[in-house]
């Protein structure tokens, strides 16, 4: 079984630098078909979020696998539909229900809209009452990230964010990293796109390893100091994502890797306001009126 190496976050907890994550597998029985297999293949940080519809397959999972709860490093997400102080102290404890867990080890703001700082507040409540071992944001700027680190008391650990090959997100990844903010990556193959797992440059050099083109994509973001969560459900997938710490890529490849660079989401902007309206207006919406309302 591979021993994934850990780094250590800011507030002193450790944390894998390799995980495996559950976006996109909403089916209940499939998810906990594919972390059973993770488990078994000795993958340790789980990533899920209340927004994947699928806490508790994980939770089933890990309560099924036999490893000690101690062991595992499990992450999920507050959607914004919960962003304000008494929602999200809810949804905190929604999540932990739904996983079947005392404590998550990283609970995470999945989105930088609505009443950040109430939302906040509240993880770091719980942060403070021992429920979450280390709390963090996912697809904040780094203006975002600042405005929050100098309003409120307890700074994010990790900050998820998409970081792949075609997205490589330099001065942002360099701006956390410098803030002492853990970078995570989602989507660090692109989900496919653009061709990338037989684009030739990225083939060349896994045949010079002997490795996959996938293989090669998830060194070059540990190598940049970024946790990865990649997803499968195919259980030799998941052991080839495992085998990636007996090789290093030159410092000719990595510059070579970065030539590769689109500067831009493969999905969508996160600032674009008819993104933010499209994605998340319906829950703001809510929130906004709930709030009107007078009832929080």
């Amino acid at each position: 079984m591979a021993k994934i190496p850990t780094t250590t976050l800011s507030n002193g907890v450790p944390m894998p630098q390799l995980g495996f994550g559950v976006f996109q597998v909403p089916d209940l029985a499939e998810c906990e078909t594919a972390v059973t297999a993770a488990i078994q293949a000795g993958y340790r940080l789980i990533d899920t979020a209340t927004a994947y519809q699928n806490e508790e397959a994980v939770g089933r999972a890990i309560q099924k696998s036999g490893v000690p709860r101690e062991d595992f490093f499990v992450t999920s997400k507050l959607w914004v539909s919960d962003f304000t102080y008494e929602r999200a102290k809810r949804g905190i404890d929604a999540s932990l229900k739904r996983l079947g867990l005392d404590y998550l080890d990283l609970y995470l703001l999945h989105q930088p809209y609505g009443d950040v700082m109430g939302a906040w507040r509240a993880l770091e409540e719980a942060y403070h009452a021992g429920k979450i071992r280390a709390i963090g944001v996912s697809n904040f700027y780094a203006d975002q990230l600042k405005n929050l680190e100098l309003t409120m008391t307890v700074p994010p650990v990790l900050n998820q964010i998409e970081v792949n090959p075609w997205y490589q997100q330099a001065d942002e990844v360099r701006f956390n990293q410098g803030e002492n903010v853990r970078v995570e990556a989602w989507a660090p193959f692109a989900e496919g796109q653009h061709d990338i797992f037989t684009n030739p440059t990225l083939q060349q050099i896994a045949a010079a390893h002997g490795k996959t083109t996938g293989q090669v994509i998830l060194r070059w973001l540990l190598q940049r100091g970024i946790t990865v969560i990649p997803k499968s459900v195919h259980a030799d997938r998941m052991a080839q994502n495992l085998d990636v710490f007996d090789f290093e890529l030159t410092p000719d490849e990595m510059t070579t890797i970065a030539t590769l660079d689109r500067h831009e989401s493969q999905f969508f902007d996160h600032r674009d306001p008819v993104t933010i309206e499209q994605i998340f207006g319906s829950s703001l919406a809510q929130l906004h009126d709930e709030t009107k309302g007078g009832n929080k």
